[in-house]
C-alpha cells in the first residue's frame, strides 16, 4: 500500500494506492498545508509514503510534521538524470520540477512509445517523452485560470472572465474565455509536432476536461498522472542510476 502526496501550487492532492487502483483520495488548498496532520492521522499505519513537493520549505515541514514519526522513512522525488525507466536531459537534470518529473514517470509506466505528457494545472506543462524514454524537453506556460487572472489584474478594462469558448467570441467575457483555451491549445499542438504522428497525448490537471475538447490530437485523459507517478516511484524504490 502506498501514500502518495503531490504538493503543487495551488494544492496538495494525496492518494492511497492499494490492489492495482486508487482508494482513498483528497485535496486541500496548499494555503491551509497545516490541514495535513488531521488528515494523515487516517492513512494507513503501514503505507509507503512517496512525496513530491514544488511549494517551498514552508510545505515541506507542515507535510514532515504532518507524517510525524513516519517522516524519515517517507521518499520525496527529487528529480535526476535517469529513475524509474525515465531519463533527462533537462539542463541540469536536478532543477526539473519534481512533479514534472513524476509525470513523465507515470507516463513512461502507462505507455512504451512516444508522447507528450501534458499536465493543465496553475501552470501548464507541454513535455516530451521519445520512445526510448528519454525527456527531450518541454514548455511551461501559464494556465488557463493564471492568463484570466492576469489579465484581469494588468488591465484597466478587462475583468475576470467568466465567459465561454465560442470559435468567433462576439463578447469581451468570451474572448477572454477563449484567447486563453485557443492559447493552451496552441501551445500544445505546436509541441506535438515533434513527435512521430498518432503519438498519444496524455493530459492530466484540473484544467484538462477544458483543455481536451480543443485539442485536434490523439488525447488520453487520465486524472491523476503525478499520483501515478510517484507510486511507480514507491514500488521501485526510488532507486536511480
Amino acid at each position: 500500500m502506498i501514500v502518495a502526496i503531490d504538493a503543487g501550487n495551488s494544492r496538495i492532492k494525496w492518494g492511497i494506492w492499494a490492489d492495482g487502483g486508487w482508494g482513498g483520495m483528497g485535496a486541500l488548498e496548499t494555503a491551509d498545508a497545516a490541514g495535513l496532520v488531521a488528515v494523515a492521522s487516517g492513512w494507513p499505519a503501514d503505507a509507503r509514503i512517496a512525496v513530491c513537493n514544488v511549494a517551498g520549505e514552508g510545505v515541506a515541514a507542515a507535510l514532515r510534521a504532518a507524517l510525524g514519526a513516519r517522516a524519515d522513512a517517507a521518499r520525496w522525488l527529487r528529480p535526476g538524470l535517469r529513475q524509474c525507466g525515465v531519463e533527462s536531459r533537462y539542463l541540469p537534470p536536478e532543477r526539473l520540477g519534481a512533479d514534472r518529473w513524476a509525470a513523465l514517470i507515470g507516463a513512461r509506466a502507462r505507455v512504451s512509445s512516444a508522447c507528450l505528457v501534458v499536465c493543465a494545472g496553475t501552470a501548464t506543462t507541454i513535455d516530451v517523452l521519445d520512445a526510448d524514454g528519454v525527456f527531450q524537453g518541454g514548455l511551461i506556460v501559464p494556465g488557463v485560470d493564471l492568463m484570466r487572472r492576469s489579465l484581469a489584474g494588468a488591465t484597466a478594462l478587462l475583468p475576470y472572465a467568466d465567459g465561454e469558448f465560442a470559435d468567433l467570441p462576439r463578447c469581451t467575457q468570451d474572448a477572454i474565455a477563449s484567447g486563453c483555451l485557443h492559447a493552451q491549445a496552441g501551445a500544445v499542438e505546436r509541441l506535438y509536432r515533434q513527435l512521430p504522428a498518432g503519438s498519444p497525448c496524455l493530459l492530466s490537471g484540473g484544467s484538462a476536461p477544458a483543455l481536451a475538447a480543443h485539442l485536434a490530437l490523439p488525447v488520453r485523459r487520465i486524472d491523476n498522472l503525478v499520483l501515478e507517478g510517484l507510486a511507480r516511484f514507491a514500488v521501485t524504490e526510488g532507486a536511480t542510476a
